[in-house]
């Protein structure tokens, strides 16, 4: 049961005001002494409480648009024309000049069309019936707006004038209001007769406690459980915070990261890589390229000769290579990465420690079908793991808590798979019951000796590579990848932080 002691003590002094008026009048949609925020601000609020009905109705109200004020103040184009013309013919020259083009053409139209006016040999001159005309049914009608609005059913006998100035551009604009109106109940009512007696104090200020006659007020009691709007908090874009928290684990793990360039040239990306310049991944059907500038600079000559004997005939590696004729020219050509296994080549051919651990979050670029499970650009975790006793078991074990930790998967499997640059190579996938199927989650291999030895290390390297968008996909149970782009602040906001 409703404690409407309670109740009273919580009303506000314009909740009141209303209450009293539905008291003397069945139906209540303004009151003198409130603002119209004021008016409405209350009566949500004695809805939420349950004391009054609201009775909400819309309507259709006509405001002038942007073109109609200007022609509120100096007049429609075809009357300042027409008023032109009473004075003098004009040539069409001087016509513009003073009307201006825009407005000039749609009155010539206009005033043509009715009969108003004459076009002779590039001159305007005005007929006798235009003469007769000193105002219009459109011109009518915006005085009769004027500044404020005009209920749409009390256009009346200016229909016509209506829907002419609405084919009109930016002239009249028609626009739905709502308007509500209060009507009282039994609670509202019931309530009245628990009103506390005397004057009620909102707020304590700092001159009642100086002066102490806060001690005697009769306070309004809050209502801490009353319905509030949502507070939106600042926070970070979802997956922006998933890919920090996944470098933080990274760290933890002991992984070093590893930054390199967005645009690459083709040596880093795939011949560094021991991928083969005539391979149909470096086409443009799978990879992008960069129209200006064209090309970059290649590293110093002895990575680069090395590089390509290991392409040529193997080089110093035991390989008998590709056997083509390696290009420098198309090693230069410059491109938006197409992997993030370029860095781990720019890091290999650096100052790289053996025994270490590395890894990098980076943005790639590959031409695809934009749907639910593949993007245009995305982000890779690329990580590398170098000491003298790995082998793939290894590799497998760390692909394997990968997907468990970032991904959440419960169940993976293993297929064999091939890359250029890794010999024996795996892709790695884990079971989206959301999706109903299998999603490939990354790849991995040992870098081949063709790749590690031309870049001076002898030690087997392991590398993988994790769609880490997918993971994040995943995680959240989204059924469309675009989403972790999206810009729909709706989803932003309610969707959970994940940790």
């Amino acid at each position: 049961m409703t404690n409407l002691i309670k109740l009273a003590e919580m009303l506000q002094d314009s909740e009141i005001t209303i209450l009293k008026s539905l008291a003397k009048r069945e139906l209540v949609d303004a009151h003198k002494d409130l603002t119209k925020s004021e008016f409405y601000r209350s009566a949500m609020y004695l809805e939420n409480k349950n004391l009054v009905d609201i009775i909400r109705a819309e309507k259709q109200v006509v405001v002038i648009d942007r073109n109609g004020k200007t022609a509120l103040e100096v007049g429609l184009p075809e009357l300042r024309l027409l008023e032109l013309l009473r004075k003098e013919s004009l040539v069409l020259s001087e016509a513009e000049n003073r009307l201006g083009n825009d407005e000039l053409r749609f009155a010539m139209g206009y005033c043509r069309k009715s009969g108003w006016i004459t076009i002779d040999n590039g001159g305007l001159k005005i007929t006798s019936e235009g003469r007769k005309i000193k105002t219009s049914e459109e011109s009518k009608l915006l005085k009769k707006i004027g500044n404020g609005e005009m209920d749409l059913d009390k256009v009346g006998y200016l229909q016509h004038a209506y829907v002419l100035l609405s084919k009109r551009k930016k002239m009249i604009s028609t626009i739905p209001r709502v308007s509500i109106h209060l009507k009282g109940n039994a609670l509202g009512s019931e309530v009245l007769k628990f009103l506390p007696k005397g004057k009620r104090i909102e707020r304590l200020t700092p001159a009642m406690l100086k002066s102490g006659t806060w001690k005697n007020a009769i306070f309004r009691r809050y209502d801490v459980e009353a319905p509030v709007p949502t507070a939106d908090i600042g926070k970070k874009q979802l997956y922006l915070q998933f890919l920090d928290d996944i470098r933080l684990k990274m760290v933890e793990l002991g992984f070093e990261e590893m930054d390199g360039p967005l645009i690459e040239t083709q040596f880093w990306n795939f011949d560094a890589l021991y991928q083969p310049q005539n391979h149909p991944a470096r086409t443009w059907t799978d990879t992008y390229h960069l129209n200006s500038p064209k090309l970059g600079r290649l590293p110093e000559g002895k990575l680069v000769d090395a590089v390509r004997s290991a392409h040529e005939n193997g080089g110093k590696t035991g390989s008998i290579g590709w056997k083509y004729s390696w290009n420098r020219d198309i090693a230069k050509q410059l491109m938006p990465r197409a992997h993030t296994t370029s860095v781990s080549a720019r890091v290999m051919a650096g100052d790289f420690k053996v025994p270490g651990k590395y890894f990098t979050i980076g943005r790639v670029f590959r031409p695809d079908v934009l749907d639910a499970t593949h993007l245009l650009e995305f982000n890779q975790l690329e990580f590398m793991v170098v000491d003298e006793n790995l082998n793939m078991g290894n590799l497998m074990g760390v692909l394997k808590k990968f997907a468990e930790e970032f991904a959440g998967a419960t169940k993976v499997r293993f297929l064999p798979d091939y890359y250029p640059f890794t010999e024996p190579s795996v892709q790695i996938d884990g079971y989206s019951p959301e999706l109903r199927k299998w999603v490939e989650l990354g790849g991995a291999g040992i870098f081949r000796p063709e790749i590690t030895e031309s870049l001076g290390i002898s030690a087997p390297v392991l590398a993988g590579a994790f769609g880490i968008d997918r993971l994040f996909q995943k995680k959240i149970a989204s059924k469309d990848i675009r989403e972790l782009f999206s810009d729909d602040l709706a989803w932003l906001k309610r969707k959970e932080v994940i940790l």
